[in-house]
């Protein structure tokens, strides 16, 4: 298990993810280092206050210097680059739906460090593609009841925090049928079956944002046997024996 450094930009992440957020997190390895970076005195942060103590996160408060620029950025970057010259990670976890990470992502990656992006639908191609592997933050979200258990009621005075709330239905995205295909084709053997762990490693590395539950399937191996009209699918015993493996092949009549 990996160190990791979660860094979250306050002013374009959604307090309701963070639970499911950290135990996504918790997949890749230990956060040691959890920081939050914003503007705490603003009243779009104040969803953030009630989860700090929680979840152990560090807020680092960021004034505005100046209308229309952002000082969250530059101090979240700054702070990335000293973590990353004590040579104490594995990887960096960035939950933020702004392109201006992508530089950030990119000179992680070249110093060999697993970048793991965490962002809305809206968030830049760019950024998302310098990430190891990048996850929409919506799909990540508790059910609509749920949220409205978690959440307090809000008085008249916080106005600002309820207009933060995240919509309850995003919109899906249309199912990638032909780059499924392709991606299976290009990670076959020579008999046309792809191991799953390798069909999924293939996936991620040309499409860092592929995920299966974007398309309403808990992983990989149920969306492969729920779309039976594309995917072929055998159990295999490996050599020396063990627990079945799941091989995927396309159909020849797709």
């Amino acid at each position: 298990m990996g160190r990791l450094a979660l860094l979250i930009d306050a002013d374009n992440a959604q307090p309701a993810v963070i639970e499911s957020l950290l135990a996504e997190v918790a997949r890749f390895g230990e956060a040691t280092v959890r920081r939050i970076y914003g503007d705490f005195t603003s009243p779009a942060s104040a969803g953030w206050k009630k989860f700090l103590n929680k979840h152990s996160i560090k807020p680092v408060q960021q004034f505005a210097y100046t209308t229309g620029k952002n000082a969250t950025d530059s101090t979240m970057i700054i702070d990335a680059m000293d973590l990353l010259y004590t040579r104490s990670f594995d990887g960096f976890c960035l939950v933020t739906s702004d392109s201006d990470f992508t530089g950030l992502a990119i000179r992680l990656r070249e110093e060999g460090l697993k970048v793991f992006g965490f962002g809305e639908q809206k968030t830049p191609e760019a950024f998302r593609n310098a990430c190891h592997k990048f996850y929409f933050t919506e799909i990540l979200r508790p059910p609509a009841p749920a949220r409205e258990a978690q959440s307090p009621r809000s008085s008249p005075a916080e106005p600002a925090q309820r207009l933060q709330d995240p919509p309850l239905e995003p919109p899906k995205p249309r199912f990638p049928r032909e780059f499924l295909i392709e991606a299976l084709e290009k990670s076959a053997d020579e008999s046309g079956w792809s191991h799953l762990g390798t069909f999924g490693s293939y996936l991620q590395k040309i499409q860092p944002d592929f995920d299966a539950r974007l398309y309403g399937f808990k992983k990989l191996s149920d969306l492969v046997r729920g779309h039976a009209e594309l995917f072929l699918t055998e159990e295999r015993v490996p050599p020396g024996g063990g627990s079945k493996v799941l091989y995927v092949k396309g159909r020849v009549d797709v």
